[in-house]
């Protein structure tokens, strides 16, 4: 990697991986001292610092492994879907009689009342397209392996693609930039998925946490209870190889964030994936997932961003350096 300190905490850039440092960066960032920052309603930065911060922030976390000029040229769509709909030419009963009337200013009022019940409607029915601009960088085949839980970080599932430890379609694949087409299996070899690996007892035990243990241990009471739950730590992991079930090891803290989209079709008795179909967005949820608001203030300005440098044309040079795109 260009650079080593991803988890900085100074800079507490949320990327894609659920280590400890990262989910505590995504934690300041959604609901710690830090979502002040990417709050603009009351600022004194200039528009072109709000789009830079809201570029930063969300190409750190969407394909910060891409670089930026590879990003802008093959990954960065043209257009976002246009979801607002039409307004009817028609007029409603009251406003050609107050025309008729004759009464100018109660069709204007009547008029702005309309429009604002319209465009408050128009509001709460649209779909947060804004984050449809990562569809392509979603359909990466080391994000995939991340999205269906079976690497512990994208670049984990970099390494596992690059290293020939991924069948696309029954075959090894080795390109970690191939984008998938609909229908496209991937599976990974269960001996590199850290997930469905028996953990041991003491792996990720801090000294903290074993010197508060012994505190506890010191007690006659709770010495029966740190038995009981010795035996029963033991008896399960026992259980769990006789049986020969393979163990699913969730990474610590990441409960709460953790899941699976709508678009992948994941097994892990066979630790193989199908991308079903490409993301979309319907009204209030987009199938993308951003620690940033889908159609929020961060997600807008990177758009806008994104709208100005945008590289128009592509040359048949070009062209020929495309990634892999299965369509």
């Amino acid at each position: 990697m260009r650079d080593l300190n991803l988890y900085n905490f100074k800079r507490a850039l949320p990327r894609m991986s659920w280590t400890r440092e990262n989910v505590y960066n995504l934690w300041r960032r959604s609901l710690g001292e830090l979502a002040k920052e990417t709050d603009f309603t009351r600022t004194q930065k200039s528009l072109f610092q709000q789009r830079w911060i809201a570029k930063r922030l969300v190409r750190a976390y969407h394909g910060d492994f891409i670089n930026e000029k590879t990003f802008k040229r093959w990954y960065l769509p043209s257009t976002l879907p246009d979801v607002r709909p039409r307004r009817g030419q028609t007029e409603d009963y009251a406003t050609q009689l107050n025309k008729w009337a004759k009464s100018p200013k109660a069709v204007d009022k009547d008029a702005k009342a309309r429009r604002q019940e319209i465009d408050g409607e128009e509001q709460e029915d649209l779909p947060p397209v804004g984050s449809l601009m990562f569809s392509e960088v979603e359909r990466r085949i080391d994000v995939v392996i991340f999205r269906a839980c079976l690497a512990h970080s994208v670049y984990d599932a970099r390494r596992m693609v690059v290293h020939g430890q991924v069948l696309l379609n029954g075959k090894m694949h080795q390109n970690a930039n191939t984008r998938l087409a609909p229908g496209d299996m991937v599976s990974v070899d269960p001996k590199v998925i850290s997930f469905l690996q028996l953990r041991a007892p003491s792996a990720d035990t801090s000294s903290e946490e074993l010197a508060a243990d012994k505190l506890k241990d010191d007690t006659p009471a709770s010495a029966g209870k740190s038995m009981l739950q010795g035996s029963s730590h033991a008896q399960d992991s026992s259980s769990v190889k006789d049986k020969g079930l393979t163990p699913f090891n969730l990474p610590a803290y990441a409960s709460p964030f953790i899941f699976i989209p709508a678009y992948l079709e994941v097994s892990f008795p066979t630790c193989s994936v199908v991308y079903v179909r490409h993301p979309t967005a319907r009204p209030g949820y987009s199938e993308i997932p951003t620690p940033y608001a889908a159609d929020g203030e961060v997600v807008r300005l990177a758009w806008e961003w994104y709208s100005k440098v945008r590289p128009r044309n592509r040359s048949k040079r070009q062209l020929a350096r495309e990634p892999e795109n299965r369509r």
